[in-house]
């Protein structure tokens, strides 16, 4: 799809094609007419694999994130690194396994390179505005990382309305501006980030921006907006009526910051990426409200359910709508995509996920990778094209993805071949992981083989 020229395009071209009749020397086609795209990444907190409407949800509303869909590439088996906030989020922002990243207890290693890290030599300005959630230490924060500005909270939660952490330790204010507390004492945290956004877009719209979003909901505290509880009172369960208006919320807001990018005459030229950071809460105090549909487990496991989350790429001047894709990818793949599509280099350090940039192109592609790896704990889990094992301390459990995406039948017993290679690939795996300095101290234990049992649903 061709880019409609903007004015200010349009007068660059006709000056650069004067200069060339002058004598003087014209640059590339890309060069002379567009700067590098802005970038804005949404990520949602807990939203379950199959709660948008686009994703098949029958009773949510979520109209914006849908035209978002319809607008580029949605994933039908996008897949994050873990199945929570921290290790999620740091894989995403690094394009690293989380065990080569994080500091066991601590938070994300200063010296690891973020994408905001990755744009700022290219001239990009840069901010963080909501949940950072990936350490307390000098060095660990959003504007230590890479990022100019930060509005938002640093710990897992934050009451939307007083802004305070009640879920651990001393009842304490967890918002802050960069590194200065910030009190807005009853104002909406939601409301507050399209606030901060959309200030950040129109002070930076004349030049590239990377805005990264990761919203605090619909994780808990489960505070929707009132507004968005009126769509749902035909909903009978109390927990996914108020869950529903969380993710209607939610909705709402990225529908606020879109508006924003479409009045500026932004959208053409914006890369804008949504995707959850892990699959639905089923924690107590969450309510229980998500949903994987027919897909196993949830947030805090390695099944479907856990780890295969919406998402969407959407970058109208150079990627056709309407588009699905069903090849197995990763949030380890945002950055190396993001450092194509903004040309600019990767870190020197070695990267693990690839770029989605002939994904986003052609449903022919192939993934980019031959296997995925997770670890989570004390369980481990890899898949290989239909194949996927889990590992749960001496259990084993084999599904075939594409016969059963649900993870009941249990193959372990009649491919044990299959098991074989796939435990292999995974003690090969962890060991190349265990050569990274940053690892060597927390590196999980490879499996042990034995005859052992399978491991069927709970």
């Amino acid at each position: 799809m061709t880019a409609q020229f903007t004015r200010r395009q349009a007068l660059a071209t006709l000056g650069l094609g004067a200069a060339a009749l002058a004598g003087g020397t014209v640059p590339s086609a890309c060069a002379a007419f567009r700067r590098r795209p802005n970038v804005v990444l949404f990520v949602a907190d807990d939203l379950g694999s199959v709660d948008l409407r686009c994703y098949g949800s029958k009773d949510l509303l979520t109209p914006h994130i849908d035209a978002l869909a319809y607008s580029g590439v949605r994933f039908s088996q996008f897949y994050v690194t873990a199945p929570a906030c921290t290790p999620s989020r740091a894989s995403m922002l690094t394009g690293r396994h989380f065990p080569r990243v994080l500091r066991l207890g601590h938070g994300i290693n200063p010296a690891e390179t973020t994408i905001a890290e990755m744009l700022k030599p290219a001239g990009y300005h840069t901010a963080c505005i909501g949940k950072w959630h990936l350490g307390f230490d000098d060095g660990m924060y959003a504007d230590d990382q890479g990022f100019d500005e930060f509005f938002g909270h640093r710990t897992g939660a934050m009451d939307n309305y007083s802004h305070h952490y009640y879920w651990g330790g001393p009842d304490r204010h967890v918002m802050w501006r960069n590194k200065e507390r910030w009190h807005e004492e009853g104002s909406y945290f939601p409301d507050l980030m399209v606030r901060e956004s959309v200030r950040f877009i129109e002070q930076n719209k004349d030049e590239p921006f990377f805005l990264y979003m990761p919203f605090n909901i619909p994780h808990y505290p489960i505070q929707p907006d009132p507004a968005a509880r009126e769509r749902y009172g035909h909903i009978e369960n109390a927990s996914r009526r108020e869950y529903a208006a969380l993710v209607s919320t939610l909705d709402d807001r990225v529908g606020m910051i879109m508006a924003k990018l479409e009045e500026l005459d932004l959208r053409d030229n914006t890369i804008v990426i949504f995707l959850s950071d892990h699959g639905h809460s089923t924690e107590e105090r969450s309510g229980g409200g998500g949903s994987a549909g027919i897909l196993r487990g949830g947030k805090m496991t390695l099944w479907e359910g856990g780890l295969r989350v919406p998402a969407i790429i959407s970058w109208p001047a150079h990627i056709s709508g309407r588009q699905l894709r069903p090849q197995p990818v990763t949030a380890l793949d945002l950055l190396p995509t993001l450092a194509e599509f903004c040309d600019v280099p990767l870190p020197q350090v070695e990267i693990d996920g690839a770029s989605l940039a002939s994904v986003c192109a052609s449903d022919e592609a192939s993934s980019p990778h031959d296997a995925l790896y997770w670890v989570y704990k004390e369980d481990w889990a890899v898949r290989e094209g239909p194949w996927k094992i889990v590992g749960q301390g001496d259990d084993i459990f084999l599904a075939n993805l594409a016969l059963d995406p649900t993870e009941t039948i249990d193959h372990a017993k009649s491919h044990r071949h299959v098991q074989n290679r796939l435990v292999d690939l995974h003690n090969r795996w962890i060991l190349k992981l265990s050569q990274d300095a940053n690892v060597a101290s927390q590196a999980p234990a490879p499996h042990r083989r034995r005859a052992g049992r399978g491991r069927g649903p709970e």
